[in-house]
């Protein structure tokens, strides 16, 4: 007789519990090579990527097909805001402002979404703030997920750029305050100001670069993306845009105020110019009759060793009165 092998049910419950625990953990060893995180509401899927490597294109390619050219696109870094239409997905590029504490200067970031019926992908090469909050606002809340992502990616994405648009608000408060700061600096006659206005004309220029681009993308936007949304975007947008709007107006305003500045420093540093050299001009003119009356003197018979004091006496008036007219003369100029 052969011996029969007798397996209970709690070996096998206990081996697919082994599996199931291993395949779960491959999968998260896995989002965290690709710097990936997931979550899921309904049928919606929103993947988060961030820092993307070349790692990422075959999962983007075998999970969701994605053209390899709007993937090549998604991690280079310098691409500009484009849309493009597929009839499964959109791919979009925006840019966003990064400041940095070290330079005191804002760079562009750039971050990619690609949007289909039923997921959002979200690429950016640094931590975002709109991202990670509303992300994380997703992750510990039921109520939240529900509130986000139960009308659809289209409506998620807009929460997204809702945030990343009113944060630029913040942005404009600090370009404010450094404003202000100049202000007090430039009309100051001994201090110059010209390394903080390039610095803060170089931010505003900057942002510039960023939201004037933004509003046409996000009047394309609107129109594309109803098919991926429930409610109707159409009102939300125009919010947007008004925000937008105002940002930009605000920029204007700012620039021409910078140029006000730049324009008074530069007046002002040509005035502390000219008065320095004002300055150097009246003493050169002052030291000038001592050359010439020493000149004299030392021209007069038996020399300095020789000279009488009567005769230093009376080329010592003669400096004077040669002072004293030179001094009379720029007087009535209004050199000094």
């Amino acid at each position: 007789m052969y011996p029969i092998a007798i397996f209970s049910p709690s070996d096998t419950i206990g081996s697919n519990i082994e599996e199931n625990v291993e395949m779960a953990l491959d999968k998260t060893a896995e989002k965290k090579q690709l710097n990936m995180k997931t979550l899921t509401f309904g049928d919606l899927t929103w993947v988060d990527i961030t820092q993307p490597t070349k790692e990422v294109t075959k999962y983007l390619t075998e999970t969701y097909n994605f053209h390899p050219l709007d993937i090549e696109d998604a991690l280079s870094p310098r691409q500009l805001p484009k849309i493009e239409d597929y009839p499964q997905y959109l791919f979009v590029i925006f840019h966003l402002s990064a400041f940095d504490r070290t330079t005191r200067v804002s760079t562009r970031k750039q971050w990619t979404a690609f949007v289909g019926e039923k997921f959002l992908v979200t690429m950016h090469p640094t931590e975002l703030k709109a991202v990670e909050e509303l992300f994380h606002d997703c992750e510990i809340s039921e109520e939240a997920r529900a509130k986000y992502m139960s009308q659809g990616s289209g409506y998620l994405l807009y929460q997204i750029l809702d945030r990343a648009v009113d944060s630029y608000f913040r942005i404009l408060d600090k370009i404010l305050i450094s404003m202000e700061d100049i202000e007090g600096i430039v009309f100051e006659e001994e201090v110059e100001a010209a390394k903080e206005l390039s610095l803060l004309r170089r931010d505003i220029i900057t942002q510039r670069r960023i939201m004037f681009p933004m509003r046409t993308l996000l009047s394309d936007l609107e129109k594309k993306m109803k098919r991926f949304a429930k409610p109707d975007l159409a009102l939300y947008f125009s919010d947007l845009m008004d925000h937008v709007n105002k940002i930009c107006e605000t920029l204007d305003e700012y620039t021409e105020v910078i140029d006000v500045f730049k324009d008074a420093d530069y007046l002002l540093s040509g005035y502390r110019a000219n008065r320095t050299i004002r300055t150097l001009a009246l003493l050169l003119a002052l030291g000038l009759p001592f050359l010439v009356v020493a000149g004299l003197y030392v021209m007069l018979p038996g020399g300095p060793d020789k000279g009488s004091t009567q005769t230093f006496l009376v080329l010592l008036a003669v400096i004077v009165v040669l002072i004293a007219a030179i001094l009379l003369f720029l007087r009535r100029r209004r050199l000094f």
